[in-house]
C-alpha cells in the first residue's frame, strides 16, 4: 500500500512537471519568453533529473543571448543526456560567443554525427552546419595571422641555415672551384615551398567542381540526379517540392526517390575543406 502510494506521488509530481513543460512551450511558441523559463524552472525543480526541461529553458536563453545560462543549462542537460542534440548545439553556440572555436567545433561535430543516426530533419542539421561552419572559419581566422608570421619566422632560419652551411663548407660564391654550386638552386627551391605553403592557407576561390550549380556554394550533402548533375541535397529537394519534379540544368523529370548521395565528391570536399579552412566562409 505504501509503494504504491509512493509511486502514485512521484506519477502524479512527472504529470504535473510535464503540464508545466508544455505551458512553457506554448509561451515560447508565442516568444513570451519569460514566462517560458518561468515554467521550465518549476518543472526542473519537480523533475530535475529531465535532461529535455534543461535543454528547453536553455533554447530561451538563446533566444534572449544570455549565453552563460545558455551553456550551464547544455552543461547540465548533457549531463544526463549525452545524446541531446540540441544540447550540444547549445553548448557549441554558447562556447563560440566565448571564442573558444575549438572546443564548440567538438560540440558541433557530435551534434551532427548524433544526427545521423537519427531521423531529425534537415532544418537541424542545416542550422548545426551554419555555426559549424562559422566556429572552422573563425578558428582560422584566429590563427592565420599567426600561422603566416610563424612560416615567415621559419623560411628565414632556413635561408640563414643554408647561407651558413654553403659558406662553411666553401660552396656559396659562385667561382668555387671543382664543386657544383647548388646554392641558388637550393634558394629557389626553399623559397618556392614556403610561398606555396602560405598560398595554401590564403583564401581564394573554391573549385566550380565542390560548388552547387544553384547556389555556387560549397557543398555539404552533394546528390547527383540520373542526368550527371550534382546539387545541395536541400536545395535540390526545396526545388523539386517550389518549383517542379525536373532537373533545374537539363530539365530532365525528376523526382526525389531518384537522388543518389555523391560520396566521391563529399568525400573531396571533405578534404578540401581539412586543408582550406578559409573556405567555410562561403556556407
Amino acid at each position: 500500500m505504501a509503494a504504491a502510494a509512493a509511486a502514485e506521488d512521484v506519477g502524479g509530481v512527472a504529470r504535473q512537471a510535464e503540464l508545466r513543460r508544455a505551458e512553457g512551450n506554448a509561451c515560447f511558441r508565442k516568444a513570451r519568453l519569460g514566462a517560458a523559463i518561468d515554467c521550465y524552472t518549476e518543472a526542473i525543480a519537480l523533475c530535475p533529473g529531465v535532461a529535455v526541461y534543461w535543454v528547453n529553458r536553455g533554447l530561451c536563453h538563446f533566444r534572449r543571448k544570455d549565453w552563460a545560462r545558455v551553456e550551464e543549462d547544455s552543461l547540465r542537460a548533457l549531463a544526463l543526456d549525452d545524446a541531446s542534440v540540441k544540447g550540444h548545439y547549445l553548448l557549441g553556440c554558447a562556447l563560440l560567443e566565448k571564442d573558444d572555436c575549438a572546443l564548440a567545433i567538438k560540440e558541433f561535430d557530435k551534434a551532427l554525427d548524433l544526427l545521423k543516426s537519427s531521423n531529425s530533419g534537415d532544418k537541424m542539421a542545416k542550422d548545426i552546419w551554419q555555426v559549424l561552419a562559422k566556429a572552422k572559419y573563425q578558428d582560422w581566422e584566429k590563427h592565420s595571422t599567426q600561422r603566416v608570421w610563424k612560416m615567415q619566422s621559419l623560411r628565414e632560419a632556413c635561408e640563414n641555415a643554408l647561407q651558413e652551411h654553403h659558406f662553411l663548407s666553401g660552396t656559396l660564391s659562385e667561382d668555387s672551384e671543382g664543386t657544383t654550386n647548388e646554392y641558388p638552386e637550393q634558394c629557389k627551391l626553399l623559397s618556392e615551398v614556403f610561398t606555396n605553403a602560405i598560398l595554401a592557407d590564403t583564401p581564394g576561390d573554391v573549385p566550380d567542381y565542390l560548388c552547387c550549380q544553384i547556389t555556387f556554394e560549397i557543398f555539404r550533402d552533394p546528390v547527383i540526379t540520373p542526368s550527371g548533375v550534382t546539387y545541395e541535397r536541400a536545395i535540390l529537394l526545396e526545388h523539386l517540392r517550389k518549383v517542379g519534379n525536373f532537373d533545374p540544368v537539363t530539365r530532365e523529370p525528376l523526382k526525389e526517390h531518384q537522388l543518389v548521395p555523391n560520396l566521391a565528391i563529399k568525400e573531396a570536399v571533405q578534404a578540401y575543406l581539412k586543408e582550406h579552412s578559409w573556405a567555410y566562409k562561403s556556407n
